[in-house]
């Protein structure tokens, strides 16, 4: 068995997937790679065979019909063999030593029989053309190198676990019950959120594991293809409604994590409507919101009444200019999109 499942899914990504399969490798014998080839049209399933060939004790390929990036992770999940597993997009990398790092970590807790759950890490935005290279630290949100639960957990306003962030014991995620929707982007959002409330124990180290790039213009975070797809991010948000008002949550703090986690999701849904500044686009944002209020009442007023909730829904257009603003200036600080 394998400490970690290092997962990689592939549509057409025969130009940058080799960085990011070699940036797995740096693990060794101590991890497992599964390259899912979601039905690519390109190189990507050629060139995957060939690392297969050249370390067949370390990476599989499974080749499959196109179902969209939560159908290859939900492939991942269904065949790892690692007592942990871990998402990387075929366009991003780890960083060697932290990768390093992560595993003498891992192996120590399965030596010493702590029951993980959930291992968290830096990761950095590596944003095509930027001087600066943001880094996305928990060193404030929570006490680092030892076991805690959700009780001194604390994101703030401005942290959230991230799929960049999250490493699971894949036991969590099988336990969940989770099936990523196919054919749907941003479901990234739903592979860290529904397994949370399975999560007893919790384990921050503080090192940059992942290395997010940005900077494609046919990527899935670039902003005028999230305006494009805002049907799909309304579809995610919907989902995390639901699951969030069937989950069993034992933990106020967990209640104050999800919360946190759902108000951002609506916060860009609202955001990304008031950007593409159609009726309808406005029309869909208050629908969302009454979709909320009438699905989930408490929900519904938690994240109302939080800063984000009250900022997306400022009154007119001088309202929606300031909530546009307020989300520029984000985007500059922490430089996402």
């Amino acid at each position: 068995m394998k400490l970690l499942t290092i997962t990689i899914p592939c549509y057409n990504s025969e130009k940058y997937m080799e960085k990011s399969i070699r940036s797995a490798l740096t693990g060794k014998e101590r991890v497992e790679i599964i390259i899912v080839d979601d039905g690519s049209t390109d190189r990507t399933l050629k060139i995957a065979k060939k690392y297969e060939n050249q370390f067949p004790n370390i990476i599989k390929v499974i080749h499959q019909e196109n179902g969209g990036h939560g159908e290859a992770v939900n492939t991942g999940i269904k065949n790892a063999t690692g007592l942990y597993f871990k998402v990387l997009d075929s366009d991003d990398r780890l960083g060697p030593k932290a990768l390093q790092k992560v595993l003498d970590t891992l192996e120590h807790m399965v030596a010493s029989d702590a029951g993980l759950d959930l291992l968290i890490s830096d990761f950095v935005y590596d944003k095509q053309g930027a001087r600066h290279k943001a880094v996305m630290h928990y060193r404030h949100c929570m006490p680092q190198n030892k076991i805690i639960t959700w009780e001194q957990v604390n994101f703030g306003l401005t942290k959230y676990l991230l799929m960049h962030s999250v490493i699971y014991r894949t036991k969590v995620l099988r336990e969940s019950g989770m099936v990523l929707p196919k054919h749907t982007f941003y479901v990234d959002n739903i592979y860290v959120f529904q397994p949370l409330p399975y999560v007893k124990n919790i384990y921050y180290l503080d090192v940059c594991l992942y290395q997010y790039f940005i900077g494609r213009n046919d990527q899935s975070v670039n902003e005028k293809v999230m305006i494009k797809r805002l049907d799909q991010q309304y579809r995610v948000t919907k989902l995390m409604m639901d699951i969030y008002t069937d989950a069993d949550i034992q933990s106020e703090k967990l209640r104050k994590v999800m919360v946190h986690y759902f108000d951002m999701m609506m916060c860009i849904s609202s955001i990304l409507s008031i950007r593409e500044g159609s009726k309808e686009r406005l029309q869909d944002k208050e629908d969302l919101w009454n979709y909320l209020q009438n699905k989930n009442p408490d929900l519904y007023r938690r994240v109302r009444k939080s800063f984000l909730g009250i900022g997306m829904n400022l009154p007119g257009s001088v309202g929606r200019n300031i909530s546009v603003l307020g989300y520029m200036i984000s985007q500059k600080l922490f430089g996402f999109n």
